[in-house]
């Protein structure tokens, strides 16, 4: 069996989209428990409670997790509550220890994911199991890591999987914690649409600001639900504090939450008409590409001929000047304009870059 020929049904158990909510950390069996009271005294839609009880961080000497004591906290809140149960594993022990506790949802961080050693030691420590497991993109954008992941899973009979899609990170400043890089998640996606796709909204924005916006945004493009830290206070918690929300605030965000229709059913001629429209402008943009990069080979031996250096500070500068004053004009967005300029001016350097090295 391949990850295309998995069924998945385990998603069916819970109406969508999925929500898993619940403090970053657990902190004390208090914290937990009127975390979990609340947010089921608000009715929102969440049959699943979550909290990291080992919390692997960037720096040392900081709050690293409870650690075991506080698997106790989360079967109280199964047993006084009736939420299903979720946390992190990171290592066999944690795995052992989770499964002893009898949490009903595992999922693989970030950090872990990125490395096929440590995604390998998980996927043996919880050979045959029928948990479901869950994993999180990897730290940095690649999509084969992710992938592999899974492969290690299923190659130890674990068949009930999905994904959540957290972010990842970059050394540009953008207005994300870990910028979305939607395309990569949605490769994914279309490449295995029998996997369950969850968003993290938390982790991609780093603080409240957003987090409804994401949260619809995963939804538009199909995805099945969400997990997002909530806290009874959130201004005190222990770790992440900017991202997290109140139960309140969460069940009004669930609320105003919307899924969409993946049948198209009814609809199909006008959609194909815009499709076929879009298809068109794409071969033109193509076509319009190549004829740019014609004219920057000329220039590249131009360049070459003269002895001159490929990168013109002066030029690039204009260029992006007259994009983002055309942005403006059209009503398009300044950030897309800019990514899409900077992709044609990085591939037109290394088009004059191979020019200047074949001598």
């Amino acid at each position: 069996m391949n990850l295309k020929e998995l069924q998945n049904d385990w998603i069916n158990a819970f109406s969508q989209p999925m929500m898993i909510a619940g403090p970053c950390s657990a902190e004390s069996e208090s914290q937990m428990l009127e975390t979990a009271r609340r947010i089921k005294e608000t009715n929102a839609n969440v049959p699943i409670f979550r909290a990291g009880i080992w919390k692997p961080r960037t720096k040392p000497n900081g709050f690293e997790g409870v650690g075991v004591i506080g698997l106790n906290w989360l079967k109280k809140v199964k047993e006084e509550y009736g939420f299903k149960t979720a946390t992190e594993v990171a290592n066999a022990h944690h795995v052992f220890a989770a499964l002893e506790a009898d949490v009903d949802i595992l999922w693989i961080g970030a950090r872990s994911t990125v490395n096929p050693f440590t995604v390998q030691e998980i996927a043996m420590a919880l050979r045959g199991t029928e948990k479901t497991i869950l994993v999180k993109n990897p730290v940095n954008p690649d999509l084969a890591l992710w992938i592999g992941a899974l492969e290690r899973l299923l190659g130890q009979g674990i068949k009930n999987l999905g994904v959540i899609h957290r972010g990842f990170s970059t050394y540009q400043k953008t207005k994300y914690r870990n910028n979305p890089n939607w395309q990569i998640a949605l490769d994914f996606k279309s490449q295995f649409p029998n996997i369950p796709m969850l968003i993290d909204p938390s982790h991609i924005c780093g603080n409240r600001i957003g987090l409804a916006d994401i949260t619809q945004e995963a939804l538009n493009v199909g995805y099945q639900g969400a997990i997002i830290e909530t806290h009874a206070n959130p201004d005190e918690a222990w770790s992440d504090a900017a991202q997290q929300i109140t139960p309140e605030i969460l069940a009004e965000l669930i609320g105003n939450l919307k899924m969409r229709n993946t049948d198209l059913a009814g609809f199909e001629g006008d959609m194909g008409r815009h499709r076929t429209l879009i298809s068109d402008i794409d071969f033109q943009l193509i076509e319009l590409l190549s004829q740019r990069m014609k004219i920057s080979e000329k220039i590249g031996r131009l360049k070459k001929e003269n002895d001159i250096a490929i990168f013109q500070p002066e030029r690039w500068k204009v260029i992006t000047e007259y994009a983002i004053q055309k942005a403006v004009e059209t009503g398009m967005s300044k950030e897309f304009i800019e990514k899409v300029f900077k992709a044609i001016h990085e591939e037109s350097i290394e088009v004059q870059n191979n020019i200047m090295i074949n001598r």
